[in-house]
């Protein structure tokens, strides 16, 4: 997997976290549509991305370009912890 196929994979999961807590994000989307992740400032990854959402894109689907403008820092999410030796 190249840096961009994991970049487009983690976008992807923060974009699904964020449509569950924004279902009304969610309803903007048409049925059916191709989303083609995009990241504001990132201009080599958004034209790969885009170059491979179009081939993807199964003719007459409708195309819908998300662009992340700002993300927050990544943190864990683990809440408890315990360490054996």
């Amino acid at each position: 997997m190249n840096i961009y196929e994991r970049r487009n994979s983690l976008l992807g999961m923060e974009l699904d976290r964020y449509m569950r807590e924004h279902p009304e994000f969610s309803e903007k989307i048409p049925d059916n549509a191709h989303i083609i992740m995009l990241l504001e400032g990132d201009k080599d990854f958004n034209e790969w991305s885009a170059n491979l959402g179009k081939k993807q894109a199964e003719k007459d689907q409708p195309i819908v370009y998300v662009t992340i403008k700002k993300l927050a820092p990544v943190h864990s999410r683990i809440e408890e912890l315990e360490l054996a030796t």
